[in-house]
């Protein structure tokens, strides 16, 4: 039985895509980062503009904090700025591969003080989520080595486990520990997480509320993505994603840019399972280099959504029962027809539905946001990520 119009604009508004704090700020490539006039110059700023994507969508009312770039004196008062702003703090990420300490590694660096500043590091990351309310601390760490020989691969496992352990030992009841994976990048001969089979063993020894984070962007070319996500959600082990688009390696372009039926094809197995509005968090990580910030992360935001509506239009039953019947070409069929339904105008109800304008990306253009706050953010430090 096909599902209803209904029941898709009801399961859409339980998604929920948590914006990344610096997809808003100046970004760019290892050669040069590009300025924009009217970016952020501080976390609360970033809030600010971030609060403008849920506005127009309805669909993004958290915001990822990364520690140290969103740095300020009292995390108290920016999660009340958040609320007060119609969001509010979602996962916080912590940064150990932007310190001359860390040439080497962070928590998996052969010299124990370096160890010692990462963990502590991470745990002033826990802080920080105590005091924003932040249920979830991500962590990625760039830690590897360029050549053979260059460090003990085994010993380096040993002090990510400690490490790990650590951190997760200091977190709340209600807290989880969120461990992301990269196939390579800043590391090229070996990378201390490089995959979602080293993440998920990590995380079975921490304990239960240790999970995987997939990235898009962080596998080889051609890697099946959904059959990994079908095995995190099978055991219980899918934490969050990073959603974004590449075409070489970790592009980190809009959401469904390079290739939107990736994209269908990953939400699918998130349908299948039943996964919207549960535990999984989606959030996006981009750094939109050429095209202005806000409208780019709209863009994202939107092109989730329709992947997902597609996802929910799929015909489950018609789908197992071709399935079952080794019908090869019948399942396809059913996968393809929903994939290749406009489902703009569905959306574009929801939001109508919602009190929203049906094209987000037009009534931001006409809020006068943006041209507002190149008027008033001038003087200052644009934020940025350093490159």
């Amino acid at each position: 039985m096909a599902v209803t119009s209904d029941a898709v604009r009801a399961a859409l508004r339980e998604l929920r895509i948590e914006l990344p704090s610096w997809a808003f700020g100046n970004s760019g490539t290892r050669f040069k980062v590009f300025a924009q006039a009217g970016v952020p110059r501080d976390p609360f700023e970033k809030i600010a503009d971030a609060a403008q994507v849920h506005r127009y969508t309805g669909a993004a009312p958290e915001v990822s904090l990364h520690i140290p770039w969103d740095a300020t004196d009292d995390y108290r008062q920016l999660g009340a700025f958040a609320v007060d702003h119609g969001v509010s703090i979602g996962v916080i990420n912590s940064n150990t591969f932007q310190d001359d300490d860390y040439r080497l590694g962070s928590v998996c660096h052969p010299d124990p003080r370096v160890r010692r500043k990462a963990i502590d590091h991470l745990l002033a990351c826990v802080d920080v989520m105590d005091a924003t309310g932040s249920r979830d601390l991500k962590l990625w760490f760039a830690d590897g080595l360029n050549y053979p020989g260059q460090d003990d691969l085994r010993a380096r496992q040993d002090r990510l486990a400690e490490a790990l352990s650590e951190v997760y030992d200091r977190l709340g009841p209600e807290q989880r520990m969120l461990l992301e994976y990269k196939l390579f990048e800043p590391a090229f001969y070996a990378t201390d997480v490089p995959d979602w089979g080293t993440a998920l063993l990590h995380c079975l020894r921490l304990g239960e509320r240790a999970a995987v984070v997939v990235d898009t962007g962080h596998h080889a070319p051609h890697t099946n993505i959904e059959f990994i996500v079908a095995l995190l959600l099978r055991e219980g082990r899918l934490g969050a994603f990073d959603l974004n688009s590449r075409f070489y390696a970790d592009d980190d372009l809009m959401a469904g840019a390079a290739d939107p039926f990736q994209l269908f094809r990953i939400m699918n197995e998130i349908v299948a399972a039943g996964a919207i509005g549960g535990e999984v968090r989606f959030m996006l990580d981009q750094c939109h280099n050429i095209e202005p910030k806000i409208a780019a992360v709209i863009r994202s935001v939107m092109n989730v959504q329709e992947a997902t509506a597609k996802a929910l239009l799929v015909d489950r039953a018609a789908l197992h029962t071709a399935q079952q019947e080794g019908d090869v070409l019948g399942a396809r069929a059913v996968l393809m027809d929903a994939y290749d339904t406009d489902v703009r105008p569905l959306l574009a109800e929801s939001r109508t539905e919602m009190g929203l304008d049906p094209d987000p990306i037009a009534a931001f253009a006409r809020s006068g946001y943006a041209e507002s706050v190149i008027a008033q953010r001038v003087g200052g430090a644009a934020a940025g990520w350093g490159a």
